[in-house]
């Protein structure tokens, strides 16, 4: 996501980081970049025109701490403007819940802006922060509508993790002859409504039909809808990738019904992100949630000033603590650092954290959220298939071989390779690295701050982690771009 933007920012930022001072000209030359940048990111030009004004204005008045180079007071400039161009602090994310309930969620959006499958989605959200849910279905219109959302209301209630109830609320009889219902759904939310409130249900999710802004029918369906239930909020769901057809669009909804709450769908496939930066200018409704993965439980809260950071490559280390803490218990964290300090950590805590970390998304998102590393991240290809042999072959080990691999000599070796379907040389390389990882923990107990993180970058360097984790661009390792060190290259060039 943004990857053009970031590229085009960080262009601009390199050129700056290199001047002596901030000065007018230097500022209009890069301003003219970013303006170019955000265009071919397919951002909206009106919206374009006005942030680069007032990113320049900002610059030219800027008093240059001296502490800060050019480049590095430029990008305290640009996250701010960024940070309101997203929403800045309009609203807070997620789901204002009131009391008593139910809170009545209506939700709208274009044909095939996946707005039945984020229903499902918004449904395990809530399920997991222990709200009770009931998602009714008032798409009248689409055939296999009404039997679409059943499925996935069912996966969210056997498959997501919560101890709270989400239930489903139709009338199939209602539906006998789809296109000709209109009008008929307002009944279905109003008496899905009554349901809720008897059942003393938190949230009341209404998946109405899509529909194109231009078609008045339907779209009085939606205001007939809104005056019977009063919702307390009205999300229209935005397919990201279709870029400023998307804003559009959700103009004329906002325009029509007063939209409170944008959720962009298939956020992580577009790598323009001009939807992303244009919808609040241009609507003047916040992104509430964005969707990052086809998985029920890909769906993320907005926040202006975290997704500002990851379009400058600042990365996103809150989201990424949040993701962990809601895989990981403190109390699992805190035995897990007792082992690693001891260096007892094996191979059955390696493995349980291998898989911690896969539930936590795949593995470019989530090392995109690391600070830096967002632009190397661009045109790699990070092989998941790299994490799929380690975890068999720690699972073709035996329970003693995990708990001391040390153990594994040449005849293990090829017994767990066999079992795994891999090569003896990958198995002794994973044993010897898992050693080597475990001897630095050990050490690392006892470390400051940085120089952990200077043991990290030199565990890095050395390939230490070559075999168990996939390789990403610039950090060395199997598999990495860099595949002579600095010292060889350099050789090379003399000798020439």
């Amino acid at each position: 996501m943004f990857e053009r933007i970031s590229e085009g920012f960080h262009g601009v930022f390199r050129k700056l980081s290199g001047q002596g001072t901030i000065s007018e000209s230097n500022v209009r030359d890069a301003m003219a970049e970013v303006r170019t940048a955000l265009l071919e990111a397919d951002v909206n030009h009106a919206v374009v025109e006005r942030f680069c004004a007032q990113v320049l204005e900002d610059a030219l008045g800027q008093e240059v701490t001296k502490s800060l180079k050019p480049g590095q007071e430029m990008i305290g400039i640009v996250h701010r403007r960024l940070v309101d161009l997203l929403g800045g602090d309009t609203a807070p994310p997620g789901i204002m819940q009131v009391s008593p309930g139910p809170t009545v969620v209506m939700m709208c959006g274009l044909q095939g802006s996946g707005k039945t499958t984020t229903c499902g989605k918004l449904a395990a959200y809530l399920k997991k922060r222990g709200r009770s849910v009931m998602v009714a279905a008032a798409d009248l219109q689409r055939p296999a509508a009404v039997e679409q959302l059943e499925t996935v209301v069912r996966q969210v209630r056997d498959e997501m993790p919560g101890s709270s109830h989400v239930t489903f609320y139709s009338e199939p009889d209602k539906c006998a002859e789809y296109g000709k219902a209109v009008g008929v759904a307002v009944n279905v939310c109003r008496n899905a409504l009554q349901q809720a409130r008897a059942q003393g249900v938190d949230v009341l999710i209404l998946d109405t039909a899509g529909r194109l802004h231009v078609n008045d029918e339907l779209m009085n369906e939606l205001h007939g809808i809104q005056r019977a239930v009063n919702p307390h909020h009205v999300f229209l769901v935005v397919d990201a990738m279709t870029g400023q057809d998307a804003v559009n669009s959700a103009k004329a909804f906002h325009d029509r019904l007063e939209v409170d709450g944008i959720i962009l769908t298939k956020f992580d496939s577009d790598t323009r992100g001009g939807a992303a930066l244009s919808v609040k200018e241009v609507t003047g409704a916040v992104i509430r949630f964005i969707g990052v993965g086809e998985k029920l439980d890909a769906l993320e809260e907005f926040h202006a000033e975290r997704m500002a950071g990851r379009v400058l490559g600042m990365g996103d280390v809150v989201s990424l603590v949040e993701k962990a803490q809601q895989e990981v218990s403190e109390e699992e964290a805190a035995a897990l650092e007792a082992k690693m300090a001891k260096g007892e950590m094996t191979m059955e805590d390696f493995l349980k954290q291998l898989r911690t970390l896969r539930r936590m998304g795949p593995m470019k998102q989530i090392l995109g959220l690391l600070p830096g590393l967002g632009p190397m991240l661009k045109d790699a290809e990070i092989d998941e298939n790299q994490l799929d042999r380690t975890e068999a072959m720690i699972q073709s080990m035996t329970l003693e071989e995990r708990r001391k691999p040390r153990m594994i000599n040449p005849s293990r070796r090829r017994r767990v390779a066999a079992g795994s379907g891999t090569d003896p040389g990958e198995v002794g390389a994973l044993v010897k690295q898992f050693d080597a990882i475990s001897k630095l923990t050990k050490q690392m107990a006892g470390m400051n701050a940085r120089a952990k993180v200077d043991a990290v970058k030199q565990m890095q360097r050395s390939g230490a982690m070559a075999g168990m984790m996939p390789a990403v661009p610039g950090l060395g390792g199997k598999g990495s771009t860099r595949t002579r060190s600095p010292k060889i290259k350099r050789r090379k060039r003399r000798s020439r």
